[in-house]
């Protein structure tokens, strides 16, 4: 059972004229067990407009533990128009081992090239927890020599980081002290100190330019770092360049330490291939960049530029060839693989990514995902972490018939922690599923390493190991490192890294993909199980209780719900979510459930709704609507209770045979919903035209039905509130759209939504329809500014609405917020609608309401939020009255 660690991001914009931006910021949480990489802040939780002046913006940012956080990176891309940003603090908040912690990142500084500093990336220190480092605190006199051929120095960043047994050091930037000197001249050398904390033993160094316009590079001689208390002095011979334009095409190197006390570590060029998944839009243009995470350290963030495969990199169904040149890394661990969003379809489905050391290397590190790194598509981020789940060998072994009846034996080396001569002996079950069936080996292990031998007969083709346990109390907890199998006969080869604890009072069932050459591993899916206790009178119930999830190619294996020695109660009318990782299970069928309660309390269990983490689209439903253990006598009470439903399909693209009519089925799901329900209007736009308006029936996940007619593939749903705005919004947990003659099913984002704006305060709220053979429309945040007159007389205090229409639809009605349409004025309000490509006319109306209603109005300016170019005036230049000209209070602009 695996519990998920969300970080959430508070972030405050500072109080100073001009402190909000419109740019992209991105950020890296850093702490004692390693970093997140680098994550785009895509939508705040808490407004529809993100980064205003003197607003607090929350985010949510998911990784495996961090540890305790130290630092963050904060830093924007300076897109858009004002984009300097002046940040007070970062606030995040977090929750592992059922402690709350909050840690603070003060910062009270400008992120503007042309303010403060000019920087636009600052390092962030937690604010009081690590202080006592400082005592720690070693300065260090770096001297760089550069090459005779060395172009002449170019403005360009150019920063070393520093490595060794107790950690690295910081980004260094290597700038000149004093203002005008210029360093890295030809035959120079420059000098500088810099100040890091107590890093052990200094094993590498990377250097690294920033890639500028022009920039033609820098061929560097050596590097030679001393230590000012205690004079340790390290030299790296370099001679290499830093440059795109020579040979290695490279901006990034890295330099192992030369002391006569220790071997000088190897460099690596690792080949890293990047496999993108066969499936409509899976292909991407966006600049890729990847960080390798090892036992022994990292080789920071590397962009993958150039690619040894041919043709355009990163398209569907192909693999590209990296090199990642770096000190070794040891036995790699996990990667961070992303992408900048930038450019057409810059989505990613990405099936996974495999490593070994050098291009003659007979072995590889498997990094499975299968899953899209994009903004609106599956884990609705454009980077994510990925651990690997081994090594396999690069290619099947060389004979002439290999099959699964082959003679021999596998010899399986179990690797783990140490135990004490005195700690009893710990009980573990291994088990190897096949193809044909599967086969249990109890396990003793006593020490460090321990080996088995067996033919595996019968069982078929291995497909996964499971590993079960403890069977046996412990007394401290065990780590189980790696499964080693080879086959005497067939001389097949995998390394299974199992990197899990057994610890005291728990049962633990884990489980990894068989790896094999020249086959792609079954993905390691995480299950979101939410259990539905009903709300019935003595629904709830205490005990122990354990559940087992089956499907088309196997089991889960039994997942303990509560610890041992330990109960788990489930409340009435409450929902409890379990996190269950397994190796896919194809189609599910049913799903076991154990109960047993001391007390004999009787459970009610409405359902059971498993979601697939791995593929969003699909969630299971398995309907019990009874009590377990009323009136048993036994232990154990297990029911088995059969799927009922799959809400929604897969990825692949479906084919619909029979013509739909335009009837949909429709599901709403809301809270928060006013005791007086507002009249609720719905909209579906298609790439033909739209539906009518028609009344939402119900929100509380009722089906009813619309007609929306012939109009395409739907690409989005408008909700347009009747009546007046509401005092908060409505939170929207559910669309769905069913086509009942083709069978069709549509699915739209709905995580963070409320229906007309937190406040409540907007009359239209628009989904993109997401489907598995189209990417979805993108949100577009419109800035509509609109000139009133200058004629006698010209303003107005009526309610403005406006409609504006483009080549993919139009926005509904909306009402004009925060506006000032007197005589001469100029202003500007916002416009959340799903992308209506080329804009064609507004629909400029008022409700010729109040003294003084009418209105001349001058022309209306619409342009797209951070894209200065590309803006639509539309010419106007005539009243909207009812006792002047034509007595219009509308008009259609063009």
């Amino acid at each position: 059972i695996l519990l998920v660690l969300v970080y959430e991001v508070h972030v405050y914009t500072g109080a100073k004229l001009g402190a909000e931006t419109d740019s992209n910021v991105y950020i890296n949480l850093i702490g004692t067990r390693g970093d997140s990489g680098k994550r785009k802040l895509h939508r705040s939780k808490n407004n529809n407009v993100k980064f205003r002046h003197g607003q607090m913006d929350i985010f949510c940012i998911k990784a495996v533990s961090l540890g305790d956080l130290e630092k963050v990176l904060i830093s924007h891309d300076g897109a858009g128009p004002g984009n300097g940003w002046f940040l007070d603090k970062i606030v995040i908040k977090h929750k592992e081992r059922r402690e709350d912690q909050e840690v603070v990142f003060p910062c009270n500084r400008w992120l503007d090239e042309y303010q403060d500093d000019g920087k636009t990336e600052r390092e962030l220190i937690a604010n009081s927890k690590y202080f006592f480092k400082e005592n720690l605190s070693k300065q260090w006199r770096v001297q760089v020599k550069t090459d005779g051929d060395s172009p002449e120095p170019q403005e360009c960043k150019r920063t070393l980081v520093i490595y060794g047994s107790k950690g690295k050091s910081d980004e260094l930037l290597l700038s000149p002290q004093n203002p005008g000197y210029v360093c890295f001249l030809p035959r120079a050398t420059d000098e500088f100190i810099v100040e890091t904390g107590d890093l052990g033993d200094v094993y590498k160094i990377r250097v690294s330019c920033d890639d500028v316009p022009g920039f033609e590079g820098w061929h560097l001689k050596s590097f030679h770092l001393e230590e000012l208390h205690t004079k340790q002095e390290l030299n790296f011979d370099c001679n290499c360049w830093l440059s795109l334009n020579r040979e290695d095409k490279e901006l990034v190197k890295e330099f192992p330490s030369v002391n006569a006390d220790q071997k000088t570590l190897p460099v690596y060029k690792y080949v890293v291939s990047v496999h993108i998944g066969d499936c409509w839009g899976a292909e991407t243009f966006a600049d890729v960049y990847i960080i390798l995470y090892g036992k022994r350290g990292d080789t920071g963030v590397r962009k993958l530029h150039t690619s040894l495969a041919k043709g355009r990199k990163f398209q569907r169904n192909k693999v590209d060839l990296f090199l990642v040149e770096a000190v070794s890394l040891s036995h790699l661990q996990k990667v961070v693989i992303g992408h900048d969003g930038e450019g057409y379809g810059a989505g990613m489905y990405l099936k996974m990514v495999t490593v070994k050391e050098s291009q003659d290397s007979d072995k590889e590190w498997v990094f499975p995902l299968w899953n899209w790194l994009d903004t609106h598509l599956g884990l609705c981020e454009t980077v994510c972490e990925i651990v690997t789940v081994g090594r396999r060998l690069t290619s099947s072994p060389k004979l002439l018939e290999i099959n699964m009846k082959s003679s021999g034996v596998w010899i399986m080396d179990i690797t783990g922690s140490d135990l004490s001569n005195e700690e009893d002996p710990i009980y573990l079950s291994f088990i190897f599923y096949g193809n044909l069936s599967c086969k249990k080996l109890p396990l003793e292990v006593t020490g460090k390493a321990i080996q088995i031998k067996d033919e595996l007969s019968d069982i078929g083709s291995i497909y996964k190991v499971q590993v079960i346990g403890p069977h046996s109390k412990l007394k401290q907890s065990w780590h189980l490192d790696l499964l080693h199998m080879k086959h005497t006969g067939t001389k097949e080869e995998m390394y299974l890294a199992f990197d899990c604890w057994f610890n005291p009072n728990e049962d633990k069932c884990v489980e990894l993909p068989a790896l094999y050459a020249d086959q792609e591993p079954l993905p390691v899916v995480e299950y979101a199980v939410h259990l539905h206790t009903g709300d019935l009178k003595k629904a709830d119930a205490t005990g122990e209780a354990y559940l087992c999830i089956q499907g088309e190619k196997s089991d889960s294996g039994k997942r303990w719900l509560n610890s041992r020695n330990s109960l788990i109660t489930f409340a009435r009318g409450q929902v409890d979510v379990f996190k269950i990782k397994a190796v896919y299970l194809g189609k599910l069928s049913q799903v076991l459930v154990g109960f047993k309660s001391i007390k004999k309390d009787e459970w009610f269990l409405e359902k059971i709704v498993i979601k697939e983490v791995l593929y969003p689209f699909s969630a299971h439903v398995f309907v019990h609507n009874d009590w377990i253990n009323k009136c048993s006598k036994k232990d154990f009470v297990e029911v088995a209770i059969p799927l009922k439903e799959t809400s929604v399909p897969s990825l692949l693209t479906k084919k619909f045979d029979t013509k739909s009519r335009g009837r949909w089925q429709t599901w709403v799901h809301c809270t928060q919903v006013p005791e007086d329900v507002p009249d609720i209007q719905v909209v579906v736009f298609g790439r033909k035209g739209k539906s009518p308006a028609q009344k939402v029936q119900n929100l509380n996940d009722k089906p009813f039905s619309l007609t929306v007619g012939d109009i395409g593939d739907v690409t989005k749903v408008s909700f347009v509130l009747s009546g007046p705005c509401l005092g908060r919004g409505i939170k929207l947990h559910k669309l769905q759209l069913k086509d009942l003659d083709t069978k069709q099913e549509l699915g739209f984002h709905t995580e963070a939504q409320c229906l007309f704006g937190e406040d409540g305060s907007e009359t239209v709220t628009e989904l993109a329809a997401v489907r598995p053979d189209k990417p979805p429309l993108r949100e577009v945040l419109y800035l509509i500014t609109v000139h009133t007159g200058v004629l006698p007389a010209s303003g107005t205090d009526a309610d403005v609405f406006i409609t504006v229409f483009g080549e993919q639809g139009d926005s509904c009605k909306r009402r004009l917020r925060h506006s000032n349409f007197e005589r001469g004025q100029v202003c500007t309000s916002e416009m959340r609608a799903v992308d209506l490509g080329q804009l064609s006319k507004v629909l400029v109306e008022h409700h010729n309401v109040g003294y003084g209603a009418g209105w001349y109005l001058d022309q209306i300016v619409i342009r797209e939020s951070g894209k200065p170019d590309g803006q639509y005036a539309f010419l106007c230049q005539q009243w909207l009255d009812s006792g002047v000209g034509d007595a219009q209070t509308e008009r259609m602009l063009k």
